[in-house]
């Protein structure tokens, strides 16, 4: 995969992520409003359980941004597209399903 396909797969997949993150912290937040709303006669454990959701939902998409600075690191340095595992070629298919991927599907299979 040439370095410009590479930047444009991760530069859309941080926009994806991005968004998805904003809508879960907005989510989490509608949550909570509704939740502390006078009146509120709803079984209490519904906006507590939808609030944990949110915050877990948020805290995968922080992950998955932090998986998307390495790959843009590795880009930078000029390792992408190789397992940080093992320095082996990573399949361009695999690149695309998954631009952040570190490691080959052989390597990411594998009981560790």
């Amino acid at each position: 995969m040439n370095e410009g396909e590479a930047k444009e797969l991760l530069r859309a997949e941080r926009a994806r992520v991005e968004g998805l993150l904003e809508g879960a912290i907005r989510s989490g937040l509608d949550d909570r409003t509704a939740a502390s709303e006078p009146g509120n006669t709803s079984d209490s454990a519904e906006p507590l359980a939808s609030e944990l959701t949110d915050d877990a939902v948020a805290a995968s998409l922080r992950d998955r941004l932090e998986a998307i600075a390495r790959a843009e690191q590795r880009l930078a340095e000029g390792t992408f597209g190789r397992s940080v595992r093992s320095g082996a070629p990573i399949a361009d298919d695999r690149l695309h399903a998954d631009p952040a991927a570190e490691l080959t599907v052989e390597e990411a299979s594998r009981k560790v």
